[in-house]
């Protein structure tokens, strides 16, 4: 009987043995070696391996076993892949799922949806069917949108729902929720949001509330009004029992820089002392980027956009506008000019007409003089007509680098580009918007944060990349480096990295930046596109099985 097994088990041996001269199999399909690992969660680095298998972190230490591919980043840094708390490619990515210009800035995972989804309701479950089916090379979440509810039941004028328009909306909210959207966002300071009232929304949102859902916004205010904005945004969330999520929070009063933004985080901070979840993201610029409609007040818009149109093609019309803009602020409306401080602050990104983009990077008051010394409200309305149906857009300079920096240092801020990916790689984003955040946010972060002026350690704006948004957004398999995780992992070199976007010149990659992966696949190797497509649709709670709204 011994001799049997002995027999048996030489036999076995043999045939698992490697042909001599040729090596075993990789044990892992990706070791990153000798690395300065950064857990995300905060901690300093350890040197170590880190090794993948099946898209996920298989260990973190010394890992004797081969990869199939391996990464030296002896001298570099390895972080989780970094998150973009506030991105613009919803619609990209349906036609280009690369995102190269995100993976260059170290991202692999978008949260989208300001303006909501792409699609209707109805169709959401086929959209993101849609993403996974063409591919995508980054992880992708997204909002619905109240407002766009509102739009699809009654159109874009003014005006409150009636009780069946109310249960219409309601109806898609849920419908959105259902198909794995992560929550519900507002623009409220574009119409027709701005349009909608404080109840009106609580009873939209409360809808979501099941669902574990973030109520996202781009407040009704982010200037002089901004302590209202963020005590309306806190209002809804506390009183709908959901996450609130300030997008780009900002101080854009230039009469008041330094003075707002304090009484801001204070604000913030004593809701959250009270028990409220809120936080907020953030873009690192000194300037906004927007369309040119929103210099016009906001009862321009109150019968439509079509209605709107004829507006500002009536010169007494126009007239009644430039004292609006002269008389400064009114409620329900950001007026721009005095916001950022005058003319001379609003700078032309793109006219998508030849007659006007020969301006671009030039300020409204130098169009205007160049023009014969004309109104710059006439250029701004000039400029913005001779665009449609595309959307002439602009730089806004109305933020303060103090304000910045205060806010960034914040423990429950994040960081978020408001920026799409770009369709053609090298060329603006998919909004159509030449600002620099879509090509060098969040490499900024450390690059100008970190390394020229020390506002935050690299512990912590790694965090603010990485474990804080995985855990405001509920992805609780991913954001650290942890064994066991999904392997979404940026490997950067801290000496080298840095971010050369900037306004005249926004669509200029960051250095630094070499090796992406995302949920275990090279999406970026030696600083090259791989074109791999491993990237997932990240859904909400009431996708699940069982947890859906009724």
């Amino acid at each position: 009987m011994k001799l049997h097994i002995f027999a048996a088990a030489a036999a076995a041996a043999i045939a698992v043995a490697p042909v001599h001269g040729q090596e075993p199999a990789p044990e892992y399909d990706i070791v990153i070696r000798g690395g300065r690992v950064l857990d995300g969660a905060g901690n300093p680095w350890v040197s170590a391996d880190v090794a993948i298998k099946d898209g996920r972190i298989a260990r973190i230490g010394k890992v004797a076993g081969k990869g199939r591919q391996e990464v030296d980043a002896r001298g570099r840094y390895v972080s989780p892949g970094w998150i973009d708390m506030m991105d613009q490619s919803g619609r990209v990515l349906r036609t280009n799922g690369i995102a190269e210009n995100k993976l260059r800035t170290g991202v692999t995972t978008l949260i989208a949806g300001e303006g909501g989804t792409p699609v209707p309701a109805d169709q959401v479950t086929a959209y993101f069917k849609e993403l996974e089916t063409k591919g995508i090379a980054v992880n992708f979440g997204t909002y619905y949108s109240p407002t766009q509810a509102r739009r699809e039941v009654m159109g874009d004028a003014a005006g409150a729902p009636t009780p069946e328009q109310m249960t219409q909306i309601k109806a898609k909210v849920r419908t959105a929720m259902n198909a794995g959207t992560l929550g519900l966002a507002t623009a409220l300071i574009y119409p027709p949001g701005s349009f909608q009232t404080t109840d009106e929304l609580v009873e939209i949102v409360k809808t979501a509330a099941p669902c574990n859902a973030v109520y996202a916004t781009h407040m009704r205010d982010e200037s002089e009004g901004l302590l209202d904005g963020i005590k309306e945004a806190i209002a809804i969330g506390e009183r709908a029992g959901v996450k609130v999520e300030i997008f780009h929070l900002k101080a854009a009063w230039a009469p008041k820089f330094g003075q707002l933004m304090p009484q801001a985080v204070k604000l913030i901070a004593d809701a959250r002392a009270r028990g409220v979840d809120v936080a907020a993201d953030m873009y690192l610029y000194p300037f906004a980027g927007t369309g040119l409609e929103i210099i016009a007040p906001n009862w321009v818009y109150e019968k439509g956009f079509a209605e709107a149109v004829k507006l500002l093609n009536d010169p007494a019309q126009r007239a009644k506008m430039k004292r609006d803009i002269a008389a400064g602020p009114q409620p329900g409306w950001t007026n721009m000019v005095v916001s950022a401080g005058g003319w001379d602050k609003i700078v032309l990104g793109n006219a998508h007409n030849p007659r006007w983009d020969k301006y671009r990077f030039k300020s409204l008051a130098e169009i205007a003089k160049a023009e014969g010394n004309a109104d710059p409200a006439d250029i701004a309305w000039d400029i913005m007509l001779a665009a449609l149906p595309k959307r002439a857009v602009a730089l806004y300079f109305m933020m303060d680098e103090r304000d910045i920096e205060l806010a960034l240092k914040q423990p429950w801020v994040s960081i978020g580009s408001d920026a799409g990916a770009a369709e053609v790689f090298g060329q603006i984003d998919g909004l159509g918007l030449p600002h620099p955040r879509a090509y060098g946010n969040a490499a900024r972060a450390i690059a100008e944060y970190v390394k020229r002026r020390p506002v935050l350690t690299l512990e912590d704006a790694v965090r603010k990349m990485t474990s804080w948004p995985a855990h405001r957004m509920g992805l609780t398999d991913r954001g650290v480096l942890r064994e066991g995780l999904r392997a979404d992992v940026t490997v950067f070199d801290y000496d080298k990295l840095d971010d050369r976007a900037a306004f005249d010149q926004p669509t200029v990659s960051p250095v630094g930046i070499d090796d992406v992966i995302v949920n275990g696949q090279l999406v970026l190797a030696g600083g090259k596109v791989t074109g791999a497509r491993p990237g997932s649709v990240l859904k909400g709670a009431c996708a699940a099985p069982g947890a859906q709204l009724k």
